[in-house]
């Protein structure tokens, strides 16, 4: 009798575990999907989201087939969750042939307030001819419309704009910050880079430059690399834009006019190597929440290393930043390109995940889903 009670209480000590073990692991940021990459398929990048009116969530990254690198011929394909992003299908699903002269990719996915969803991403046809294009679908991403232009065959040049970057403001205007590396004109790319902001004001139909631009040219003659570009609407309707930069952080500046115009870029508290940063509200707390690589304190051996993938929120605009929370931190992981989704009590995050000790930190794209409680858990 005592050896029958002994073992029942064994089992139950063991039930117990386990199912604070689950709690534990279910109130904890979980992979939900991976794609790594095959031969036939050697990288998978740079991806978005957007909610289906049916509440599934719609993924489009680019699908690589002639190579890894960046001007590598590849397409868009897509996944879908049905709950809430805890699990995907299993097979690609073809979005958009191939329809430049080496790729297409870094696409933004947006549900405008007339409610249809745009596609938008880089047309990549040379080192010299790097350009947007933006589609509409009407039925929930089951066909497109065709393919148009936002930067014009005068302006042709090298722009870059990362995954996630499209944004409407509050009053109906869309806005996306680019980096201009080249042009027929300089005939050799410019790593450094020309931010500015490209505007429309009648539902994508046209689009005009705005009034500023920027090159990192400091008082002192010295350059700084402004990079893959990124903006928020801010409380009260200012704007912030932010960049990656060689300055070791995030640099940022603001504008009052929707766009037009920019005060100076300055270094930010987000510590960082040259690295893009991501940031969005959160809708119901409406703080802003960023994912970026926290080199606040990195050791010596990881600087300029795009590791650790890390979270945090901010409560005054981007002023400060706390609950700092590392998601992933192999030392040899390759955390970047990040887009944001806020499904129900949760963040996902669609990001690159691959790890340099196997090849291309590029060639593997992950969806990470991250309880909101966890990331305000504990806070004091």
């Amino acid at each position: 009798m005592k050896n029958t009670l002994r073992s029942l209480l064994v089992i139950a000590a063991g039930l117990l575990v386990l199912s604070t073990s689950d709690l534990f692991a279910a109130d904890a940021p979980q992979t939900a999907l991976s794609l790594p990459p095959s031969k036939d398929n050697p990288r998978n990048s740079e991806g978005d989201f957007v909610t289906l009116k049916d509440g599934r969530i719609l993924f489009i990254y680019t699908h690589f087939t002639g190579g890894g690198s960046d001007d590598a011929a590849a397409f868009l394909a897509s996944r879908i969750s049905s709950d809430g992003g805890r699990t995907w299908t299993p097979k690609d699903q073809l979005v958009m042939e191939n329809n430049a002269g080496e790729n297409i990719m870094s696409v933004s996915l947006l549900r405008l307030q007339d409610g249809r969803i745009a596609l938008f991403y880089l047309r990549k046809n040379s080192i010299s001819d790097c350009r947007p294009a933006i589609h509409f679908s009407t039925d929930e991403g089951q066909s497109w419309s065709a393919p148009t232009e936002v930067i014009g065959e005068k302006e042709i040049g090298y722009y870059v704009v990362n995954n996630d970057r499209l944004v409407q403001l509050a009053d109906g205007r869309l806005i996306f910050p680019t980096s201009q590396h080249n042009s027929p004109s300089l005939k050799k790319f410019n790593g450094f880079g020309t931010v500015r902001c490209y505007i429309s004001d009648d539902k994508a139909q046209t689009w005009h430059r705005g009034k500023d631009s920027q090159d990192g040219t400091r008082a002192d003659g010295k350059q700084t690399l402004l990079q893959e570009p990124g903006l928020v609407e801010l409380k009260g309707g200012r704007l912030m834009m932010w960049a990656r930069t060689n300055g070791g952080s995030q640099f940022v500046c603001y504008s009052r006019d929707r766009g037009e115009t920019w005060s100076e870029f300055e270094p930010s508290i987000l510590k960082s190597p040259v690295s893009p940063a991501s940031i969005e509200r959160l809708p119901k707390t409406k703080d802003l929440v960023v994912a970026w690589n926290d080199h606040s304190n990195i050791p010596k051996e990881l600087r300029g290393k795009r590791t650790p993938l890390t979270i945090a929120i901010s409560s005054d605009e981007g002023k400060s930043w706390r609950q700092v929370k590392t998601i992933f931190d192999n030392p040899t992981g390759w955390y970047c390109y990040t887009a944001i989704e806020f499904v129900d009590d949760s963040i996902l995050l669609g990001h690159c995940a691959g790890d340099r000790a196997k090849g291309n930190g590029l060639a593997l794209t992950q969806i990470t889903r991250v309880p909101i409680k966890w990331l305000y858990a504990d806070e004091k």
